[in-house]
Protein backbone atom coordinates (compact mmCIF):
# COMPACT_ATOMS: atom_id res chain seq x y z
CA UNK A 1 0.00 0.00 0.00
CA UNK A 2 1.04 3.92 -0.55
CA UNK A 3 3.44 5.88 1.85
CA UNK A 4 1.97 7.65 4.44
CA UNK A 5 4.87 10.71 3.44
CA UNK A 6 4.88 13.40 0.75
CA UNK A 7 7.08 13.96 -1.91
CA UNK A 8 7.61 17.15 -3.11
CA UNK A 9 5.42 18.29 -5.35
CA UNK A 10 3.06 15.55 -4.62
CA UNK A 11 -0.66 16.94 -4.15
CA UNK A 12 -2.10 16.95 -0.90
CA UNK A 13 -3.82 13.81 0.49
CA UNK A 14 -7.00 15.60 1.32
CA UNK A 15 -8.98 17.16 -0.98
CA UNK A 16 -12.67 16.72 0.65
CA UNK A 17 -13.78 19.70 2.39
CA UNK A 18 -15.44 18.92 6.04
CA UNK A 19 -17.18 21.17 8.25
CA UNK A 20 -17.79 19.36 11.82
CA UNK A 21 -20.38 16.97 10.26
CA UNK A 22 -18.23 15.92 7.68
CA UNK A 23 -21.11 16.93 5.08
CA UNK A 24 -19.78 19.98 3.73
CA UNK A 25 -19.61 20.74 0.21
CA UNK A 26 -18.78 24.15 0.29
CA UNK A 27 -14.70 24.97 -0.59
CA UNK A 28 -13.13 28.02 -1.74
CA UNK A 29 -12.74 29.07 -5.74
CA UNK A 30 -8.86 28.13 -5.16
CA UNK A 31 -9.44 25.30 -3.62
CA UNK A 32 -12.11 23.89 -5.97
CA UNK A 33 -10.03 24.24 -9.10
CA UNK A 34 -6.95 22.84 -6.98
CA UNK A 35 -9.02 19.83 -6.49
CA UNK A 36 -10.46 19.46 -9.88
CA UNK A 37 -7.04 19.51 -11.68
CA UNK A 38 -5.68 16.45 -9.23
CA UNK A 39 -9.00 14.65 -9.73
CA UNK A 40 -9.00 14.73 -13.39
CA UNK A 41 -5.23 13.62 -12.73
CA UNK A 42 -5.81 11.08 -10.52
CA UNK A 43 -8.81 9.76 -12.84
CA UNK A 44 -6.61 8.80 -15.48
CA UNK A 45 -6.15 4.98 -15.64
CA UNK A 46 -2.53 3.76 -17.25
CA UNK A 47 -3.23 0.01 -18.18
CA UNK A 48 -0.63 -2.59 -17.80
CA UNK A 49 2.75 0.11 -18.88
CA UNK A 50 5.83 -1.36 -20.40
CA UNK A 51 9.23 0.55 -20.56
CA UNK A 52 10.19 3.53 -17.59
CA UNK A 53 7.66 6.16 -18.94
CA UNK A 54 5.21 3.80 -18.48
CA UNK A 55 6.01 2.71 -14.92
CA UNK A 56 6.58 6.38 -13.87
CA UNK A 57 3.11 7.44 -15.27
CA UNK A 58 1.44 4.23 -13.44
CA UNK A 59 3.69 5.16 -10.20
CA UNK A 60 2.11 9.03 -10.33
CA UNK A 61 -1.40 7.84 -11.11
CA UNK A 62 -1.09 5.12 -7.83
CA UNK A 63 0.35 7.68 -5.95
CA UNK A 64 -2.39 10.43 -6.47
CA UNK A 65 -5.34 7.85 -6.18
CA UNK A 66 -3.81 6.90 -2.70
CA UNK A 67 -3.04 10.21 -1.67
CA UNK A 68 -7.03 11.76 -2.28
CA UNK A 69 -8.94 8.91 -1.90
CA UNK A 70 -11.59 9.48 1.10
CA UNK A 71 -11.33 7.66 4.16
CA UNK A 72 -14.54 7.78 5.10
CA UNK A 73 -18.09 7.91 3.66
CA UNK A 74 -18.91 11.17 4.87
CA UNK A 75 -16.15 12.50 2.47
CA UNK A 76 -18.28 11.61 -0.27
CA UNK A 77 -21.42 13.41 0.60
CA UNK A 78 -22.60 16.64 -1.34
CA UNK A 79 -25.35 18.43 -0.04
CA UNK A 80 -28.50 19.56 -2.61
CA UNK A 81 -30.27 22.40 -2.18
CA UNK A 82 -33.09 21.15 -4.21
CA UNK A 83 -32.34 17.63 -6.43
CA UNK A 84 -34.58 18.07 -8.73
CA UNK A 85 -32.82 20.98 -9.89
CA UNK A 86 -29.29 20.96 -8.84
CA UNK A 87 -26.50 24.17 -9.02
CA UNK A 88 -24.03 24.20 -10.93
CA UNK A 89 -21.66 24.22 -8.66
CA UNK A 90 -23.60 21.09 -7.07
CA UNK A 91 -23.02 19.25 -10.12
CA UNK A 92 -19.37 20.04 -10.02
CA UNK A 93 -19.17 18.53 -6.53
CA UNK A 94 -20.47 15.44 -7.50
CA UNK A 95 -18.51 15.37 -11.03
CA UNK A 96 -15.26 15.99 -8.53
CA UNK A 97 -15.88 12.84 -6.31
CA UNK A 98 -16.73 11.01 -8.87
CA UNK A 99 -12.97 11.67 -10.45
CA UNK A 100 -11.37 11.32 -7.46
CA UNK A 101 -13.27 8.45 -5.75
CA UNK A 102 -15.56 6.79 -8.95
CA UNK A 103 -18.44 7.78 -6.46
CA UNK A 104 -20.17 10.42 -4.58
CA UNK A 105 -23.08 10.60 -2.36
CA UNK A 106 -25.81 13.29 -2.84
CA UNK A 107 -28.52 13.87 0.19
CA UNK A 108 -31.04 16.25 -0.50
CA UNK A 109 -33.31 16.11 2.92
CA UNK A 110 -35.47 19.37 1.49
CA UNK A 111 -36.50 17.16 -1.47
CA UNK A 112 -39.58 13.81 -1.42
CA UNK A 113 -37.50 10.45 -0.50
CA UNK A 114 -39.98 9.00 -2.83
CA UNK A 115 -39.26 10.94 -5.66
CA UNK A 116 -38.53 8.61 -8.59
CA UNK A 117 -37.78 11.97 -10.92
CA UNK A 118 -34.88 12.55 -9.20
CA UNK A 119 -32.32 10.19 -10.15
CA UNK A 120 -33.21 11.13 -13.68
CA UNK A 121 -33.20 14.59 -13.65
CA UNK A 122 -29.73 13.73 -12.07
CA UNK A 123 -28.70 11.40 -14.71
CA UNK A 124 -29.31 14.14 -17.61
CA UNK A 125 -27.66 16.66 -15.69
CA UNK A 126 -24.55 14.74 -15.11
CA UNK A 127 -24.60 14.30 -18.86
CA UNK A 128 -25.25 10.05 -18.45
CA UNK A 129 -27.54 10.00 -21.48
CA UNK A 130 -29.99 7.80 -22.18
CA UNK A 131 -30.50 5.38 -19.35
CA UNK A 132 -29.31 1.21 -20.27
CA UNK A 133 -32.78 -0.79 -19.74
CA UNK A 134 -33.13 -4.16 -18.76
CA UNK A 135 -36.48 -6.78 -18.86
CA UNK A 136 -36.81 -6.23 -15.04
CA UNK A 137 -36.63 -2.41 -15.25
CA UNK A 138 -40.21 -0.39 -14.96
CA UNK A 139 -41.65 0.81 -18.23
CA UNK A 140 -39.68 4.13 -17.97
CA UNK A 141 -36.09 2.44 -17.71
CA UNK A 142 -35.83 2.66 -13.77
CA UNK A 143 -35.66 -0.33 -11.66
CA UNK A 144 -37.68 -0.57 -8.53
CA UNK A 145 -35.99 -2.42 -6.27
CA UNK A 146 -38.13 -3.97 -3.67
CA UNK A 147 -39.19 -7.50 -1.95
CA UNK A 148 -40.99 -8.76 -4.85
CA UNK A 149 -41.18 -12.49 -4.01
CA UNK A 150 -42.42 -13.50 -8.05
CA UNK A 151 -39.14 -11.85 -8.88
CA UNK A 152 -36.36 -13.14 -7.17
CA UNK A 153 -37.93 -16.92 -6.97
CA UNK A 154 -36.59 -16.62 -10.53
CA UNK A 155 -33.25 -15.56 -8.81
CA UNK A 156 -33.45 -12.29 -9.37
CA UNK A 157 -31.48 -11.59 -5.40
CA UNK A 158 -31.57 -7.18 -5.75
CA UNK A 159 -35.68 -8.31 -5.48
CA UNK A 160 -35.29 -10.09 -2.36
CA UNK A 161 -34.19 -9.15 1.20
CA UNK A 162 -31.10 -11.41 1.06
CA UNK A 163 -27.63 -10.05 0.84
CA UNK A 164 -26.38 -9.65 -2.33
CA UNK A 165 -22.69 -10.23 -2.91
CA UNK A 166 -19.74 -8.08 -4.09
CA UNK A 167 -20.43 -7.05 -8.05
CA UNK A 168 -20.33 -4.76 -10.81
CA UNK A 169 -23.66 -3.84 -12.30
CA UNK A 170 -24.19 -5.77 -15.78
CA UNK A 171 -21.11 -7.80 -15.57
CA UNK A 172 -23.13 -10.13 -17.89
CA UNK A 173 -23.57 -7.86 -20.43
CA UNK A 174 -21.84 -7.80 -23.82
CA UNK A 175 -19.01 -5.23 -24.38
CA UNK A 176 -21.06 -2.65 -26.59
CA UNK A 177 -23.97 -2.79 -23.80
CA UNK A 178 -21.66 -2.27 -20.45
CA UNK A 179 -22.61 -0.82 -17.86
CA UNK A 180 -20.15 2.25 -16.90
CA UNK A 181 -22.01 4.19 -14.05
CA UNK A 182 -25.35 3.80 -12.15
CA UNK A 183 -27.52 6.33 -9.45
CA UNK A 184 -28.93 3.95 -6.27
CA UNK A 185 -31.65 6.75 -5.15
CA UNK A 186 -33.70 5.45 -1.43
CA UNK A 187 -36.89 6.52 -1.08
CA UNK A 188 -37.27 4.08 1.81
CA UNK A 189 -34.52 1.86 3.62
CA UNK A 190 -35.24 -1.07 5.41
CA UNK A 191 -36.23 -1.79 8.92
CA UNK A 192 -32.79 -2.39 9.81
CA UNK A 193 -29.73 -3.95 7.63
CA UNK A 194 -29.30 -3.26 3.66
CA UNK A 195 -26.59 -1.49 4.23
CA UNK A 196 -24.00 -1.18 0.27
CA UNK A 197 -19.99 -1.84 0.95
CA UNK A 198 -18.40 0.55 -1.63
CA UNK A 199 -15.13 0.04 -3.29
CA UNK A 200 -13.33 1.92 -6.26
CA UNK A 201 -12.24 -0.59 -8.58
CA UNK A 202 -8.92 1.43 -9.20
CA UNK A 203 -7.91 0.50 -5.80
CA UNK A 204 -9.30 -3.08 -6.12
CA UNK A 205 -6.45 -2.86 -9.34
CA UNK A 206 -3.71 -0.68 -7.08
CA UNK A 207 -4.08 -3.55 -4.24
CA UNK A 208 -3.69 -6.99 -6.67
CA UNK A 209 -1.35 -5.40 -8.78
CA UNK A 210 0.95 -4.51 -5.62
CA UNK A 211 0.20 -7.86 -4.45
CA UNK A 212 1.93 -9.23 -7.47
CA UNK A 213 1.64 -7.80 -11.28
CA UNK A 214 0.81 -11.55 -12.20
CA UNK A 215 -2.79 -10.96 -10.70
CA UNK A 216 -3.50 -8.13 -13.19
CA UNK A 217 -2.34 -10.13 -16.40
CA UNK A 218 -4.46 -13.04 -15.59
CA UNK A 219 -7.56 -10.94 -14.87
CA UNK A 220 -7.00 -8.91 -18.25
CA UNK A 221 -7.40 -12.01 -19.82
CA UNK A 222 -10.44 -12.13 -22.94
CA UNK A 223 -11.62 -15.10 -21.41
CA UNK A 224 -11.04 -14.41 -17.72
CA UNK A 225 -14.59 -14.83 -16.52
CA UNK A 226 -17.27 -16.31 -18.24
CA UNK A 227 -21.09 -15.75 -17.58
CA UNK A 228 -22.95 -19.05 -19.10
CA UNK A 229 -25.75 -19.10 -21.40
CA UNK A 230 -29.59 -17.94 -19.42
CA UNK A 231 -31.94 -20.03 -21.04
CA UNK A 232 -33.91 -20.70 -17.73
CA UNK A 233 -37.57 -20.40 -17.34
CA UNK A 234 -39.05 -16.85 -16.88
CA UNK A 235 -35.86 -15.18 -17.40
CA UNK A 236 -34.51 -12.92 -19.62
CA UNK A 237 -32.43 -15.83 -22.50
CA UNK A 238 -28.72 -14.43 -22.78
CA UNK A 239 -25.95 -16.12 -24.49
CA UNK A 240 -22.91 -17.13 -23.03
CA UNK A 241 -20.43 -13.73 -22.13
CA UNK A 242 -16.63 -13.74 -21.95
CA UNK A 243 -14.82 -11.28 -20.82
CA UNK A 244 -11.53 -9.56 -18.86
CA UNK A 245 -12.29 -8.57 -15.50
CA UNK A 246 -10.17 -5.53 -16.14
CA UNK A 247 -9.85 -3.43 -19.32
CA UNK A 248 -8.59 0.31 -20.49
CA UNK A 249 -12.09 1.90 -21.31
CA UNK A 250 -10.98 4.83 -23.78
CA UNK A 251 -8.33 5.89 -20.58
CA UNK A 252 -10.52 4.47 -17.88
CA UNK A 253 -10.31 1.29 -16.06
CA UNK A 254 -13.42 -0.51 -16.26
CA UNK A 255 -13.74 -3.37 -13.90
CA UNK A 256 -16.68 -6.90 -14.63
CA UNK A 257 -16.82 -9.26 -11.76
CA UNK A 258 -18.83 -10.84 -9.27
CA UNK A 259 -18.30 -12.29 -6.41
CA UNK A 260 -21.07 -15.75 -7.15
CA UNK A 261 -19.57 -18.96 -7.48
CA UNK A 262 -22.69 -20.62 -9.00
CA UNK A 263 -22.81 -20.10 -12.96
CA UNK A 264 -19.52 -18.51 -13.27
CA UNK A 265 -16.91 -20.28 -15.06
CA UNK A 266 -12.89 -18.62 -14.69
CA UNK A 267 -10.44 -19.20 -16.81
CA UNK A 268 -7.50 -21.99 -15.61
CA UNK A 269 -4.37 -20.76 -14.65
CA UNK A 270 -2.47 -20.81 -10.61
CA UNK A 271 -2.28 -16.64 -11.45
CA UNK A 272 -6.25 -16.13 -12.15
CA UNK A 273 -7.10 -18.53 -9.02
CA UNK A 274 -4.67 -16.82 -6.90
CA UNK A 275 -5.67 -13.30 -8.00
CA UNK A 276 -9.39 -14.40 -8.06
CA UNK A 277 -9.35 -15.32 -4.04
CA UNK A 278 -6.84 -12.37 -3.20
CA UNK A 279 -9.59 -9.96 -3.83
CA UNK A 280 -12.63 -12.39 -2.46
CA UNK A 281 -10.46 -12.08 0.78
CA UNK A 282 -9.63 -8.45 0.38
CA UNK A 283 -13.55 -7.37 -0.30
CA UNK A 284 -14.38 -9.57 2.67
CA UNK A 285 -11.73 -8.39 5.13
CA UNK A 286 -11.82 -5.42 6.93
CA UNK A 287 -9.66 -3.19 4.17
CA UNK A 288 -9.43 0.51 4.98
CA UNK A 289 -10.86 1.45 1.21
CA UNK A 290 -13.83 -0.07 1.49
CA UNK A 291 -16.39 2.48 2.52
CA UNK A 292 -19.97 1.51 4.29
CA UNK A 293 -23.31 3.44 3.36
CA UNK A 294 -26.60 2.98 4.75
CA UNK A 295 -28.59 5.44 2.52
CA UNK A 296 -31.75 7.53 4.07
CA UNK A 297 -34.19 8.66 2.39
CA UNK A 298 -33.53 11.62 -0.33
CA UNK A 299 -29.74 9.99 -0.72
CA UNK A 300 -28.62 8.53 -3.14
CA UNK A 301 -25.42 6.84 -4.73
CA UNK A 302 -23.67 8.51 -7.92
CA UNK A 303 -20.98 6.49 -9.27
CA UNK A 304 -18.88 5.09 -12.15
CA UNK A 305 -20.28 1.33 -11.53
CA UNK A 306 -18.47 0.47 -8.56
CA UNK A 307 -17.50 -2.63 -6.61
CA UNK A 308 -20.78 -2.84 -4.14
CA UNK A 309 -22.67 -5.60 -1.83
CA UNK A 310 -25.93 -5.61 0.13
CA UNK A 311 -26.63 -6.83 3.79
CA UNK A 312 -29.37 -8.98 4.44
CA UNK A 313 -32.25 -6.67 5.42
CA UNK A 314 -35.52 -6.67 7.29
CA UNK A 315 -38.71 -4.54 6.36
CA UNK A 316 -41.04 -2.91 7.92
CA UNK A 317 -44.23 -4.79 7.65
CA UNK A 318 -46.83 -2.38 7.52
CA UNK A 319 -47.79 -2.44 3.95
CA UNK A 320 -46.08 0.13 1.59
CA UNK A 321 -43.02 0.67 3.86
CA UNK A 322 -40.49 -1.99 2.49
CA UNK A 323 -37.41 -0.95 1.23
CA UNK A 324 -37.16 0.91 -1.91
CA UNK A 325 -34.51 1.69 -4.13
CA UNK A 326 -34.54 3.27 -7.46
CA UNK A 327 -31.94 2.45 -10.17
CA UNK A 328 -30.60 4.07 -13.05
CA UNK A 329 -28.32 2.32 -15.02
CA UNK A 330 -26.26 4.22 -17.84
CA UNK A 331 -23.60 3.49 -20.65
CA UNK A 332 -21.55 6.64 -20.09
CA UNK A 333 -18.89 7.62 -17.01
CA UNK A 334 -19.77 10.90 -14.65
CA UNK A 335 -17.23 12.76 -16.63
CA UNK A 336 -14.43 15.38 -14.40
CA UNK A 337 -15.22 18.39 -13.65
Amino acid sequence: MGSRGRTPGAPPRRRFPRRSNGLSSRTSDADFRAAALNAVLANRFFAQPSGPDGVRSYARWRERKLALRPRGAEELVVELRDARDPSAAELAEIRRRCAIANMAVYASPRAAASDKDIPRILGERLGLGALRTNPLADEDGISSLETRPEKSALGYIPYSNRRLLWHTDGYYNAPEERIRAFILHCARPAASGGENRLLDPDLAYILLRDADPAYIEALSAPDAMTIPANSGEGTAPRPARSGPVFSDDGGALHMRYTARTRSIEWARGEALRAAVAFLQRTLDGASEHVLSVRLAPGQGLVCNNVLHDRSAFADDPAPGAGRLVFRARYSRRVEAP
